[in-house]
């Protein structure tokens, strides 16, 4: 019990030294934080990664962008920002921030400008700049900017008081996104491979501590999930159901982690699910069978719910979208559910803040403790998610390959009946 109340006055004694310095990096707002723009902040990409408990050093990663003429061209993100020192109003003395600069990249005889937009349509992208040409001035573009409903003019840039005509181009830059991609699909190659490089070695002996976990998993959703759904043909589509299972579970986890390489917030992310859902959809509809368009075209239900009029025909082809639709979705939402109550709860300890000394102090051992306990059930979250993903995926996949005699199939090697009705 009293290792318990260490740890918890350790982690409270922890935020509260750490308090002014995450103040600085949320920003004030006549003595406020500005909540919305620190929660999203922390879901975004962006074009470093931040050093853990820093907002100004951030690990470099390279930008690769077309311009406008159409030559490629790098640079390191590390050029978007230079460090200054500004006055302290909080600690006194002085402290570094990062500033926004302008990136000047020589190709040939060329030179490119190239800036991080934030008072633009493309914000907190790289956009490539221009001075303004074909007689338009300064006041011109304010006069179009004070037009707008959020004050920003369509196809310029405001940079340190100074408008240019911005072209986004084509971005293929390693963002941090993009970069834990990688980190996760290489961890999830190493699990894999290890799990091979065992049994090559020990023949069928039963693993222990780290592989025993993963051959549970293995099993456990192969044999109840893939097998007593999809029957004889489970292991035809296993690799890729759960691929999708230790993908998405690696990735869930990662996110819950601060320190590089966690911290990126891939599941919360919906291009990222939008992808994992159309692969779905693609092995769905590639593999499946000629009873699967008949029932979407032709259905057993009464003639005139499908001619004259292709009530059902058109309810059956929206179907075939909204299921990988709901996966994106379902995926997305609670995972950046998730990781937006857990920044709240942080968030809390300044916004009591201005309640004095008291509310602070009450604020912090309710923000830790229900931060812990988010943090402890999106654990938990992480892997029901990737199941749930991966269970449907295999229901999907398997009503697809419905031969329209039964809707039970005898499993390899035994006589469990598998259902693949939803």
């Amino acid at each position: 019990m009293n290792n318990v109340r260490n740890i918890i006055l350790a982690a409270i004694l922890t935020i509260a030294m750490t308090m002014p310095f995450l103040t600085r990096a949320a920003g004030h707002d006549e003595g406020g934080v500005n909540v919305k723009e620190v929660i999203f902040h922390h879901l975004e990409d962006g074009y470093g990664w931040e050093v853990p408990f820093s907002h100004v050093y951030r690990i470099a990663l390279p930008v690769i962008v077309r311009t406008q003429d159409g030559k490629w061209v790098s640079f390191s993100s590390s050029r978007l920002s230079k460090l200054v020192e500004v006055p302290d109003t909080i600690m006194g003395g002085t402290m570094k921030v990062a500033v926004p600069q302008i990136v000047t990249v020589e190709n040939g005889d060329t030179d490119y400008h190239f800036v991080l937009a934030h008072e633009s349509k493309h914000k907190n992208k790289i956009v490539q700049i221009f001075p303004l040409d074909n007689g338009v001035t300064q006041s011109m573009v304010e006069n179009i900017a004070a037009l707008s409903d959020d004050g920003i003019a369509d196809g310029y840039v405001k940079f340190d008081g100074t408008y240019y005509r911005e072209y986004r181009p084509f971005d293929i830059s390693i963002t941090k996104n993009v970069l834990a991609l990688f980190i996760s699909a290489l961890i999830v190659t190493l699990m894999v491979l290890s799990v091979v490089r065992y049994y090559s070695r020990k023949g069928m002996k039963a693993p222990r501590k780290g592989m025993g976990f993963m051959e549970m998993l293995i099993d456990f959703i192969y044999t109840g999930v893939i097998k007593a759904t999809l029957g004889k043909k489970a292991k035809k589509f296993a690799p890729f159901l759960l691929t999708c299972f230790f993908f998405i579970l690696t990735m869930n986890l990662l996110g819950l982690i601060v320190i590089f390489p966690g911290g990126a917030n891939l599941t919360g992310n919906i291009s990222v699910t939008l992808v994992l859902a159309v692969l779905v959809f693609i092995v769905t509809n590639v593999t499946k069978s000629k009873h699967y368009w008949k029932e979407i075209f032709w259905p057993d239900v009464p003639m005139f719910l499908k001619f004259p009029l292709p009530i059902m025909q058109f309810i059956e082809i929206f179907g075939i979208f909204t299921k990988p639709a709901a996966l994106c979705v379902r995926l997305f939402a609670n995972m950046m559910g998730g990781h937006m109550i857990v920044i709240t709860l942080t968030l809390l300890i300044f916004i009591f803040a201005a309640f004095g000394a008291l509310a602070t102090g009450g604020s912090v051992v309710i923000s830790v403790l229900f931060t812990i306990f988010m943090l402890a059930l999106d654990v938990l979250v992480s892997f029901i998610q990737a199941y749930v993903f991966t269970l449907l995926s295999t229901l999907f996949i398997g009503m697809s390959h419905d031969d329209g005699h039964s809707h039970d199939t005898v499993n390899e090697g035994g006589n469990q009946p598998a259902s693949i009705d939803i």
